[in-house]
């Protein structure tokens, strides 16, 4: 077998009639974002991806409201011809829960775009902006004598950041800085990567500063290079393109690209997903082990079979190191299915691995609800691992948010596959992250403390939870920008704001920024909750941003955050606090979040409700089942 990453063969066949299914769609089409989404969530030609961004441009147009998809827009500066990947791009975004809106710049503009404050991409107060450019535009295409080698990196990050920052300055965007390849034509053979002054070493150390920049600025790395090391350079790299066309690669890897692209703004905007349910028999190992019994199943060093299926495991295991949650689904008895897990020698993973269990002969749409009810979280923070073809239609039919990759007949190549599918892309990593998988494992044994308890005081005592308020500061950072973009259920306005955002709030006078952590005897669950107010002049402050992770609710955390809340108001000589509520198809559970907490209606403007009350002195309240720790 061939892996031809350009043809995406994770994704399903497309759909017969897209062009018809595209027409009928209108601004009054049911769940009209969600259908955007299913249709590009397949093996789009050209033609069809096309064909499906300008529908939804067209839907955009008319004033539809295409959530879920969430609004990017994105600016493009190119110092080569890009007409033929951009096409695709808006397709390539819904895929990945972006409703994309693009603003093209000319090629070759690069600079006169970006450092001329009323140009067209600085106007249209982009997102995002990417930077398409190449080594040549950078000058590092060609070999320079080892004693200037540095000299050549250095003014070539330097025009970078040059360009970052006046898109920044001028046109409040981020950047997206791309990964630089080179060209397969080493001068030095095998040499090339360890001499100063070779292109392939320029590239390197200007890929590498790259990073740092993006770090240092909140922007975010586009990363080509690896893409270009997935594919072959040689296959990337079309001389007569080039030459006859100015295309920076073959235009047979402009949906590759795109997909690349969209999975990263998929990121930046929280759509990136949590979850990976695997499938047992024949997936996690070979044969079916109500069948075969423990003895008869296939898994483990000494065939190729059972090494494949292994691999399948480690990576599973690997994903969990970073924070993604395992969760299994297997029409088996429960406890045959368990057996594995706990008996075989050679099985990888254990069941204290898996955060949500579900073996029974329900069907696997309805056990995948249960998995995702179980953990709080949405459909579409689940990617479904299944060897059997009519399982994975049946689920993409009933579920279609979540992900479903197609999978050859060979599992050996099931993980490269997952891998290359790009469902788990990450634009940050923090100590939340590597530890949320451990975390909903935790939940288990939270439940059976719940179980033992009395009432939910007695629960509540029983957890030792400690609760942390802070404002805004660099080492939450990350995190907090990650809050903001991914939460959609409980977050009273959905604003969503990017890192460099969250960075200007941390000294900006008349705000009070809040994130809080939680902790009990189980675990840290980090960073849970964050809070933005705003001061509106005369003693009424407004709640900007109010949102919490799922996993907390019924532990009377909102109540311990708008105590902390108006204490610091307070003290900042608020006397009001008003509080914003924005509808959304999905933030009905916190509609009463305010009166709740004894918020008061006042006059509300159209597609909001707003609440108000006084801040009092700002005490905390005795009763919450909280040791606190704060910071000024």
């Amino acid at each position: 077998m061939e892996l031809a990453l350009e043809s995406l063969p994770w994704l399903p066949p497309q759909p017969e009639g897209l062009r018809q299914l595209c027409k009928a769609l209108t601004a009054q089409t049911p769940g009209l974002g969600a259908e955007l989404q299913r249709l590009a969530t397949a093996r789009l030609d050209d033609m069809a991806a096309r064909t499906l961004g300008r529908t939804l441009e067209r839907l955009r147009g008319e004033g539809a409201d295409l959530q879920p998809l969430a609004p990017f827009r994105l600016g493009v500066l190119s110092a080569h011809t890009v007409d033929l990947f951009v096409d695709g791009l808006a397709a390539a975004c819904a895929r990945h829960g972006v409703a994309l809106e693009l603003v093209v710049a000319d090629y070759g503009q690069v600079e006169g775009e970006a450092f001329a404050p009323g140009s067209r991409i600085n106007t249209a107060r982009c997102d995002a902006v990417l930077l398409l450019v190449d080594g040549r535009w950078l000058g590092i295409d060609r070999p320079a004598p080892p004693a200037e080698a540095a000299g050549r990196v250095e003014a070539a990050l330097q025009r970078l950041e040059a360009v970052a920052e006046a898109l920044r300055t001028h046109g409040g965007a981020a950047t997206l800085l791309p990964t630089f390849a080179v060209e397969p034509q080493p001068l030095f053979g095998g040499l090339d990567r360890g001499l100063p002054g070779t292109p392939r070493a320029l590239a390197a150390s200007v890929n590498a500063g790259m990073g740092e920049i993006a770090a240092r600025r909140s922007d975010f790395v586009f990363d080509l290079a690896a893409l270009v090391e997935q594919v072959g350079a040689n296959r990337w790299f079309s001389p007569t393109q080039f030459h006859h066309y100015k295309l920076a690669f073959a235009p047979e890897f402009n949906a590759l690209a795109a997909d690349h692209l969209g999975r990263l703004l998929g990121a930046i905007r929280g759509k990136a997903r949590k979850v990976l349910v695997l499938d047992l028999d024949n997936t996690v190992w070979g044969g079916v082990i109500g069948d075969d019994g423990l003895a008869g199943i296939v898994i483990g060093q000494g065939s190729a079979r059972g090494e494949a299926h292994l691999a399948v495991q480690q990576m599973a295991l690997d994903l969990r190191g970073r924070g993604i949650v395992l969760a299994v689904s297997s029409k088996n008895d429960d406890a045959v299915a368990r057996g594995p897990f706990r008996e075989h020698a050679d099985m990888l993973l254990k069941e204290s691995d898996i955060a949500a269990f579900q073996a029974n002969w329900q069907d696997k749409p309805s056990n995948l609800e249960a998995i995702a009810k179980g953990l709080n979280l949405g459909l579409d923070a689940l990617v479904f691992l299944d060897d059997n073809p009519a399982e994975r239609a049946q689920v993409r039919a009933a579920l279609p948010m979540v992900a479903v990759p197609e999978l050859p007949d060979d599992p050996s190549w099931y993980p490269r596959l997952l891998a290359a599918a790009g469902y788990f892309e990450a634009v940050s990593f923090s100590d939340e992250d590597r530890l949320r998988a451990d975390a909903y494992a935790g939940e288990a044994l939270r439940r059976e403390v719940i179980v033992q308890a009395r009432d939910l005081g007695d629960y509540l005592g029983g957890l030792g939870m400690t609760i942390r308020f802070a404002p805004f500061d660099a080492v939450g950072r990350a995190r907090i920008a990650q809050l903001i973009n991914k939460s959609n259920q409980f977050n009273l306005t959905t604003r969503r704001y990017t890192e460099a955002e969250v960075q200007a709030m941390e000294s900006r006078p008349g705000l009070v920024t809040l994130q809080t952590r939680l902790s009990d005897r189980f675990g840290d669950m980090g960073m849970i909750g964050v809070i933005v107010a705003r001061d509106h002049g005369g003693g009424r402050w407004e709640i900007d941003t109010w949102l919490m992770s799922c996993r907390v609710l019924g532990r009377r955390v909102e109540e311990a955050m708008c105590a902390e809340l108006t204490r610091r108001v307070a003290a900042a000589g608020g006397t009001d606090l008003v509080g914003v509520y924005r509808p959304t198809p999905k933030n009905g559970m916190v509609a009463e979040h305010y009166p709740k907490l004894r918020f008061e209606p006042v006059d509300s403007a159209e597609g909001e409700a707003r609440f108000q009350k006084n801040v009092g002195d700002g005490a905390f309240p005795e009763g919450l089942p909280f040791t606190v720790q704060r910071e000024a």
